[in-house]
């Protein structure tokens, strides 16, 4: 038998190994993903990665960024959080009317701005752990009480961010716009904490299993309150940085961020059954989603497209989740029935 003309098994079986694990990693595929949309960003629409196309793009996917390490965090626990537009919008109105109606100074009113919504997401976490309320209807009636709160508190009259903010927001360090910087910066500290320290561990143990993090003596209640708080904690700084770049917000400016932040997550990796997740995966997720709608918005696609586009590709990951182990596992099964038949016959 003549071996250079047979194919070497263990050379295919590498490779498609490779691409295997290429499909179906859990953090990879967004970096793929990403990568792609922006090689073929230039020739579907040409012009769309020059200077002022990405500059207007970047701001608002740190937005999306940083209020996705939020969601993140409330997934891996098994929940799912719709008071973020709420969250977003409290922590837009603090920021803008404390200093403008009451003369509060910069850094109290982000300092504000940022521990009211953690303290309504303490409150999320409790009643949805302590009192076993599904989350949906938690944050959902929350949202609502966010909203009312945020009305309650401008008087119906949207305000303007301070200037130290907003100039802030505009300028660009080394030539990289500040709002993205601090979505970077956000993002790594947040990423580091996940998966280095112990608080992450232990995040990411009752998330995988409540009984198993109980039996090792982790405070199960704490740490899933405490996910919900941080949470709110991370939607209430998006919702800062977008009112300091807009300048004069609208009172529900957080109305859009909802379904994106849920996108962001998935595409990111993190099941929405709970578990492992990755925070820097759903930056990137939130990257990719902002520049996808501004490829829309290059070709004339209207708002309402964009968001039907945005619910395909969210379905289309989630089937491409669930078909790939499929076929993995379909393929691994079919190589052990042929293994004993291969032996028999080259015998």
């Amino acid at each position: 038998m003549d071996n250079r003309t047979s194919p070497d098994p263990r050379g295919s079986q590498a490779v498609g190994q490779i691409w295997t694990r290429l499909l179906s990693g859990r953090y990879t595929a967004i970096w793929i993903a990403t990568i792609a949309l922006f090689a073929i960003s230039p020739l579907i629409a040409p012009g769309s990665l020059g200077s002022a196309p990405l500059l207007s793009m970047l701001p608002f996917a740190a937005v999306l960024a940083i209020a996705s390490v939020g969601q993140t965090l409330v997934v891996q626990q098994r929940g799912l959080d719709l008071s973020v537009p709420g969250m977003l919008a409290l922590g837009a109105v603090l920021v803008t009317k404390l200093p403008q109606s009451y003369g509060w100074d910069v850094v109290p009113a982000v300092i504000v701005g940022v521990a009211v919504p953690l303290l309504f997401g303490l409150l999320n976490g409790v009643i949805v752990v302590v009192f076993k309320v599904m989350p949906l209807v938690v944050t959902l009636g929350m949202n609502s009480v966010l909203l009312g709160v945020v009305f309650m508190i401008s008087g119906g009259t949207p305000s303007s961010a301070p200037t130290q903010l907003y100039q802030f927001t505009l300028d660009r360090t080394f030539g990289i716009p500040n709002t993205l910087l601090i979505a970077i910066v956000v993002i790594i500290i947040a990423g580091f904490v996940a998966s280095r320290t112990v608080i992450g561990r232990r995040l990411t143990e009752v998330g995988v299993s409540e009984p198993a993090a109980r039996a090792i003596g982790t405070p199960v209640v704490s740490y899933q309150v405490l996910a919900y708080g941080v949470a709110g904690a991370f939607y209430a700084a998006a919702g800062i940085l977008l009112a300091s770049y807009t300048k004069t917000p609208p009172l529900f400016l957080g109305d859009s961020y909802l379904l994106p932040t849920v996108a962001a997550v998935v595409l990111g990796g993190t099941a929405l059954t709970g578990g492992l997740a990755s925070i820097v995966a759903s930056g990137v997720a939130a990257l990719f989603l902002t520049q996808l709608g501004q490829l829309f918005r290059a070709v004339g696609w209207s708002d309402a497209w964009q968001l039907i586009a945005q619910a395909v590709v969210l379905m289309l990951v989630v089937l491409i989740r669930e078909i790939v182990p499929m076929i993995r596992r379909s393929m691994t099964e079919r190589r052990r029935s042929r293994g004993p038949a291969a032996v028999s016959a080259a015998s």
